[in-house]
């Protein structure tokens, strides 16, 4: 049960992380040229809108294609998850991890169907045609009904939100503020529910803790640091980049990252958000408007006169108890993960060549991968099957060959680009992809 939650864990993260410097391209924008941002900018701060409704979630949609089916998988993936952006309302991060990795699922379906049944020749044309149907398919159904699923979910979030505060039960409030936070939904959360119950309050008190709910930035800073101290590869590279971004800019988009890729740090938010929520409601703490964007500069500007104490307060015992939280959970989560690596890395040093009895996959590379890999795949293949040998044969581009190849077959003049992308693959080198007289070779030394 554990290894399957790290193994999840471990595939949110290979979708999330490629994508972190486009996460804070995005939020460099968003601070430095929205309304409320450093230096607002009309033209500039028309970027904000279009990069987290569109760019982000493609991103994403394409990178978790890419990890299931390569390059195939990953531009199906992208274009399933178009289907869910534009059939909703809302930044569909959620519907891009879901439609990404599912579309390239079926994409490899597909591919293995007609694996071994196209006749030579007809290989690029039958890639794209099946690449563009399915995706076709995918994207109508995203947009009819994955889409509305996940839209209905963010609804349910809100009234559920809504009845938590209006109960006045506001620590618990963080049992749904904090996972839709990371859900991206946060503004929907601030502007769609706290923010009008925090202009009714401030009407009659003066100020309002609602404004503080979902702003409060100290359980993203706590989780950010933690990563920073106990984290690992660019996880750990790239949280002081998103402290900076996310503590004195205000955008806490940056930080929902970290938490996907390890999504039992939603754990350590929950804490630190009803700690905080708890140190507001006992000091009394409570802001004159929405601060925005997020950060702690435009928290102290809307704390009222004498109010500043309580709020500082608040962030700080939130960001504490986020780090403690996050710190133990990282500690636990990560022993598994460092012997993986540590035995990934013994092996490479140890370099074992791979007997010829062993190979169980030859990889057919071009530049493209689409055209004459695609017909030479075809080709062997026939052949391997006809001498009732157990080997997969795949083909793809030179830059998107696997890198548990054991040989790989590319033309003549490719093999030094080859050689160097996999120095320790065995390259099979031809002059024509089709009819080569090195297949038969190489299927009687197969057979030996």
């Amino acid at each position: 049960m554990r290894e399957n939650i790290q193994r999840f864990g471990r595939f949110l993260s290979g979708m999330v992380m490629p994508n972190i410097g486009a996460f804070i391209a995005w939020g460099f924008i968003t601070a430095l040229f929205i309304d409320t941002g450093w230096t607002p900018n009309e033209e500039l701060s028309s970027l904000v809108g279009p990069m987290i409704v569109y760019l982000l979630p493609v991103l994403i949609g394409y990178t978790g294609g890419k990890l299931v089916h390569s390059t195939r998988g990953g531009v199906v993936g992208a274009v399933a998850t178009m289907g869910v952006i534009v059939g909703t309302t809302i930044p569909m991060f959620i519907g891009a991890m879901v439609m990404g990795p599912f579309a390239a699922y079926l994409m490899k379906k597909v591919d293995k169907m007609f694996e071994g049944k196209v006749a030579a020749g007809f290989e690029m044309l039958v890639a794209n045609f099946s690449s563009g149907i399915l995706g076709l398919i995918l994207a109508i159904g995203a947009f009819l009904v994955i889409g509305p699923v996940i839209q209905a979910g963010s609804d349910a979030l809100n009234v559920a939100v809504t009845w938590i505060v209006e109960a006045g039960l506001l620590p618990f409030a963080s049992l749904f503020i904090e996972p839709a936070k990371v859900l991206f939904l946060n503004n929907a959360l601030n502007h769609g529910v706290l923010g009008p119950l925090g202009v009714e309050q401030v009407a009659e008190v003066g100020k309002s803790v609602f404004f503080l709910l979902e702003t409060n930035p100290g359980p993203g800073l706590g989780v950010l640091a933690a990563v920073w101290m106990f984290g690992k590869g660019l996880a750990k590279q790239s949280a002081p980049g998103s402290i900076i971004i996310h503590f004195f800019g205000g955008i806490h988009e940056i930080y929902f990252p970290y938490v996907l890729m390890n999504p039992i740090l939603v754990l350590a938010v929950i804490a630190g958000g009803a700690v905080g929520v708890l140190t507001f409601v006992v000091l009394g703490a409570g802001l004159v408007a929405t601060p925005s964007p997020g950060s702690i500069f435009a928290l102290a500007a809307m704390a009222p006169r004498g109010g500043l104490l309580p709020v500082l307060s608040g962030v700080t015992t939130a960001a504490v108890t986020s780090f403690l939280v996050s710190a133990i959970l990282l500690r636990f989560s990560n022993p598994s993960a460092e012997l993986d690596q540590a035995k990934e890395k013994v092996a490479e040093l140890k370099g074992t060549p791979l007997k010829k009895a062993e190979v169980s996959k030859i990889v057919f590379a071009c530049d493209a991968g689409m055209g004459s890999s695609a017909m030479g795949a075809t080709t062997l293949r026939k052949k391997i099957k006809a001498a009732n040998l157990d080997i997969e044969v795949i083909h793809t581009s030179i830059e998107e060959i696997p890198a548990d190849a054991q040989m790989v077959v590319t033309h003549e003049s490719l093999a030094a680009r080859v050689s160097q992308r996999l120095p320790k693959a065995e390259v099979i080198t031809i002059a024509n992809f089709v009819g080569a007289p090195e297949y038969d070779s190489l299927v009687e030394r197969l057979k030996k």
